[in-house]
């Protein structure tokens, strides 16, 4: 650790009120933000009816989310500088409520868009401004039970929100998974404004004190992130790089991200602070980080795909599997806090990890027999471990950062996260279509007169509609189509097998890794 993160954990800035309500406070926005990244999945359709659209052109209702989201999470920092961080925090919560309410009322599928990119600028710079004010709000040895509380949030929105949003498409109408978060957002502008203060080390740099806004910095930053999540999100749809479009992303985004980190290292006002990265900790803490993204928000888009379209879930039964492991996620957050006073964080960064892959190798030995409870249990055991991986790695991340720091290290852990989610969702979408064309090939070809098992249960099958009053002629017809539509369901459950597999070899792959983090003092992961 440097002797500048000594010094400036050593002296916490003191706030007015409680920590507390001061967590509480800065948990509503950032909850609400990040329920909004998953909980208007499952309305796509119901919003492209609506508005009159394919569910193709509905997507980029969350991909222009993301990319406006990604786009302001590292920049977080640097206008929090700009503009004081208290007053940049209230700005960005009244933007997104604002946008919500436009979203809510958006009379077009463009104007939706256009809605959607205003509230993701918003949304952008919330968690890291939250984790930045959580960290200094609670004194050094209590950081780690702020850690499980954000980690709550941050963690817990993800799985509730398919679920949430189904149940208030279902009941309701789309419009109200937008329309909810104004109250909230009203009541966060208003209790921010009453509680939270400007830490006393957070220097103020305006235009008029020689402060320089880094264009290039910026505008690379923009186009490699805006690319990015365009190839990553719409990858699959257009055949990959069998499509113009993504190759002209992936070249836009390699080009613009390298520029970018290559500008801003020998730039003396940064928009975005990449030295960070030289701690140890803090770069190997958002590598572990990336995974975590990644494999949360892969298993969070593939289950419900699992349960719903393969084994005929209803979307509250999915959601059902899915809310036990909430429960254990906020349990794990608890516990975690209190262990990390006695327990080094890779150590329990290390169990977490194993929990998440054993999850996932019972998910992979899902078959078209198995219940609800079998799902339920793997997917606990899976968000149980996440509180294992979160807090104790955002602890080891920023023990070895400067306070003044906080803004610039909170926006590229977030990054991390969010990149590897959208990389995560993109690698289950394509290797689902992919492993599940390759499984119905090979099992077809056992579809011929000449297999003697396809021969018997073709038999079977034609006697029992036969039996149900249909011809021999109809009755024949009527069995291939029925086992064909078993081959299909068969080659897609392979498929979600075979992408679990490879989810738990990424989590055990992660494991070594944990052996470079430098050991994180006591006296920054005491909780009590």
């Amino acid at each position: 650790m440097s002797a500048a993160a000594n010094t400036s954990f050593a002296i916490p800035a003191r706030p007015a009120a409680s920590p507390w309500v001061i967590a509480a406070t800065v948990m509503l926005a950032t909850f609400m933000e990040v329920l909004d990244t998953s909980v208007a999945n499952v309305a796509l359709p119901h919003i492209a009816g609506s508005l009159s659209s394919s569910v193709d052109e509905a997507t980029w209702v969350l991909t222009a989310y993301l990319v406006a989201n990604a786009i302001v999470l590292p920049l977080s920092g640097w206008f929090s500088m700009l503009f004081g961080r208290k007053r940049f925090y209230m700005a960005c919560v009244a933007l997104f409520t604002a946008s919500s309410l436009l979203c809510g009322l958006a009379p077009s599928l463009r104007w939706l868009v256009l809605f959607r990119i205003l509230q993701g600028f918003g949304g952008g710079a919330l968690q890291p401004i939250s984790q930045a004010i959580l960290v200094e709000s609670f004194p050094q040895e209590k950081q780690g039970a702020a850690m499980a509380f954000y980690g709550m949030g941050v963690v817990v929105a993800p799985i509730i929100g398919p679920t949430l949003g189904g149940w208030i498409t279902d009941s309701y109408s789309w419009r109200w998974i937008f329309l909810i978060n104004i109250p909230v957002g009203i009541l966060s502008v208003l209790l921010t404004a009453m509680l939270i203060l400007d830490p006393p080390h957070l220097i103020r740099r305006t235009f008029a004190t020689g402060l320089r806004l880094d264009y290039i910095g910026l505008g690379l930053l923009g186009i490699g992130l805006a690319s990015l999540e365009l190839m990553l999100d719409e990858g699959q749809r257009n055949d990959w790089f069998g499509s113009n479009m993504i190759v002209v992303a992936f070249i836009l985004a390699v080009t613009a991200l390298v520029g970018v980190v290559v500008w801003e290292l020998h730039h003396d006002q940064p928009i975005v602070d990449f030295h960070i990265l030289k701690e140890r900790n803090f770069a190997v803490a958002s590598v572990t980080m990336y995974a975590v993204g990644f494999t949360l928000y892969a298993t969070t888009a593939i289950l419900p795909i699992f349960l719903q379209t393969i084994l005929g879930y209803t979307a509250m039964l999915s959601g059902l599997v899915l809310s036990p492991g909430g429960l254990a996620t906020m349990a794990g957050m608890v516990l975690v806090g209190r262990m990390l006073r006695k327990i080094e964080a890779r150590w329990l960064i290390m169990f977490g990890m194993a929990s998440g892959a054993l999850a996932l190798y019972r998910m992979s030995h899902f078959n078209l027999q198995i219940d609800f409870n079998t799902a339920m249990w793997a997917r606990t055991i899976q968000a149980f471990g996440l509180a294992f991986l979160f807090v104790p790695v955002n602890t080891a991340a920023f023990s070895s950062v400067a306070r003044e720091k906080l803004g610039y290290a909170t926006g590229l852990m977030n990054l991390f996260r969010n990149i590897g989610g959208s990389t995560g969702i993109a690698m289950v979408n394509t290797m689902l279509a992919q492993r599940t064309q390759f499984h119905q090939q090979v099992l077809v070809s056992h579809l011929t007169p000449l297999d003697p098992n396809y021969a018997e249960a073709l038999r079977r099958t034609a006697g029992a509609i036969t039996a149900q009053g249909s011809s021999t002629a109809d009755a024949a017809l009527k069995a291939q189509g029925v086992l064909y539509g078993t081959v299909q369901r068969q080659a897609a459950m392979m498929a979600v097998a075979d992408t679990f597999w490879v989810l738990t070899l990424i989590c055990l792959a992660m494991i070594p890794l944990v052996f470079l983090l430098k050991k994180t003092p006591a006296t920054a992961i005491a909780t009590e």
